[in-house]
């Protein structure tokens, strides 16, 4: 095709779409599903489409013997293109699948509320649960300056808020706070250690307002081996619903620290109250005003009654009281301790608690607790018991 001199070569539509721009004979513009080639049954799309391809563009002649030995090296060299040979291809029909980081799930969270670390040590022997509460980073900003006042605050669920609420200080205008604050639980069990679950929430003190929720993250206690330090270094997450189907933990009144000895010096039972923890809240303010009462039965002369002190608006009183019972040795086997706890009430009556019996006739740790007492003379037996809704034979008021 000739032009003249000033005149603009014109080409079709259809001449356009059939034209490919790289040197060499005209080939249709290949399909953009031929750069992305899917794996059927067989061979690969791209294959059969490419071999169509060549019966209809002109290729010099070659032998039938030829013929073969080229398209073969022409299949290899398209699956050599994708990583595999056809021997290999039945194993790589099936689309990968998505592998999804358990650590990296929540990375949207980590990135917009923070990290937090701490440790866990669960001290077996003293039936205590130490949570060290070391640092945070990156917490998300709370307030108008870009940055937050943050504490963090620890609960064992399942279980009343307040009665196992602990919670550290709160920092001042920081985005990465460092605390170094160890957090004790005591009356810790071993069966506590099963079922329940530490709740450890990070939040922004504000003085005006309400405080604000940063983020949170929950710790089976099942995962601490005794007596081991456990460290973590986790993403804090967004809150997560409580159960409020809870089932018998709702109706814990509490635990009792109580020691007992019996001194060959004094001859007595001394009879150590210790303290208490998780106790039931009695009070509108959502705590109590617990005291604890003790009992030596049968107490035909009733002077066996001892009172500690009254120890304000707390559901974890420290009391560190002991009494003397004067008795002898062979007569304890006769006898049972009841102790109570009450919540101080001003122009009402006060509030039963809880309670716990020890003596001969107790079971489980109640009588073996007695039974070590009795056994061991002049040696301290310290041991927590869970307080119960009712006393047999108990009167329930002060």
């Amino acid at each position: 095709m000739t032009l003249r001199k000033g005149e603009k070569m014109t080409i079709s539509i259809q001449e356009h779409m059939a034209i490919d721009v790289c040197p060499g004979p005209i080939k249709p513009i290949k399909q953009i599903s031929d750069y992305f080639p899917r794996f059927p049954r067989g061979l690969p799309a791209a294959v059969g489409r490419s071999s169509a391809l060549r019966s209809t563009v002109s290729q010099p002649s070659v032998s039938p013997a030829e013929g073969p030995r080229e398209e073969d090296e022409d299949v290899d060299q398209l699956f050599g293109a994708y990583g595999t040979t056809p021997a290999e291809q039945p194993a790589k029909c099936q689309a990968p699948e998505e592998v999804v980081d358990p650590e990296g799930y929540e990375s949207d969270d980590c990135t917009t509320l923070g990290t937090l670390d701490f440790s866990l040590l669960y001290d077996q022997e003293n039936n205590a649960l130490h949570c060290t509460i070391n640092k945070a980073k990156g917490l998300k900003p709370m307030d108008h300056n870009g940055l937050a006042d943050p504490y963090v605050k620890l609960h064992l669920l399942p279980g009343a808020s307040k009665a196992n609420k602990l919670r550290t200080k709160t920092l001042r205008n920081t985005l990465n706070p460092t605390w170094n604050e160890t957090l004790t639980y005591y009356g810790i069990t071993d069966e506590d250690m099963i079922r329940k679950t530490l709740r450890i929430s990070v939040c922004d003190e504000d003085k005006f307002r309400h405080n604000e929720f940063i983020g949170e993250t929950r710790i089976p206690l099942k995962k601490l081996k005794p007596n081991q330090t456990k460290n973590f270094n986790i993403c804090l997450e967004k809150q997560l619903p409580i159960d409020k189907t809870e089932d018998k933990s709702l109706e814990e009144r509490g635990r009792i620290l109580i020691s007992l000895k019996y001194s060959s010096q004094k001859q007595g039972l001394l009879v150590g109250i210790i303290r208490c923890a998780h106790l039931a809240a009695m009070d509108a303010n959502g705590y109590s005003d617990p005291y604890v009462k003790t009992y030596l039965k049968p107490d035909e002369d009733k002077k066996s009654k001892h009172k500690t002190a009254v120890k304000k608006k707390t559901l974890n009183p420290e009391f560190n009281e002991e009494f003397c019972y004067e008795i002898k040795h062979g007569d304890l086997a006769k006898k049972t301790l009841e102790v109570t706890v009450w919540d101080y009430d001003i122009g009402k009556s006060n509030d039963f608690i809880g309670g716990v019996v020890l003596g001969i006739n107790a079971k489980g740790e109640r009588l073996k607790h007695w039974f070590d007492c009795l056994k061991n003379k002049d040696k301290k037996i310290e041991r927590w018991h869970t307080l119960t809704n009712e006393l047999p034979g108990a009167v329930l008021s002060d």
